[in-house]
């Protein structure tokens, strides 16, 4: 469940970071701060049973790659290879630090 929160968070970090370059009205702003606010809500409360580097790292990691992939998808950014390529390595890293983590079963709330 912790790790769905991370996911969920950098699904929300892609959304708010193209909002900050493409939002020109009050309503797309306004999606951008609930964006932000949803995103960091969810990180915060994933670190609190996750180690925060690698819920951190994920987290970047994730939206880092949403964020490529959609700016080829719907904003027309130029398809490179390389990126894919370097994409692809990126989330080899990732799916290896989720492996190797472990949730905190300690009396910490979710």
């Amino acid at each position: 469940m912790n790790w769905l929160k991370v996911f969920i968070a950098a699904l929300f970090e892609v959304l708010w970071v193209i909002g900050l370059k493409h939002a020109d009205s009050f309503w797309a702003w306004g999606g951008t701060v609930v964006s932000i606010v949803v995103s960091f809500y969810l990180l915060i409360m994933a670190g609190k049973r996750l180690p925060v580097g690698t819920v951190y790292a994920v987290f970047v990691g994730l939206g880092t790659a949403g964020t490529v992939i959609a700016g080829i998808l719907f904003f027309e950014e130029p398809f490179k290879w390389s990126k894919i390529m370097l994409i692809g390595f990126l989330l080899a890293g990732i799916i290896g630090l989720k492996l190797v983590t472990e949730d905190k079963e300690e009396g910490v709330e979710a």
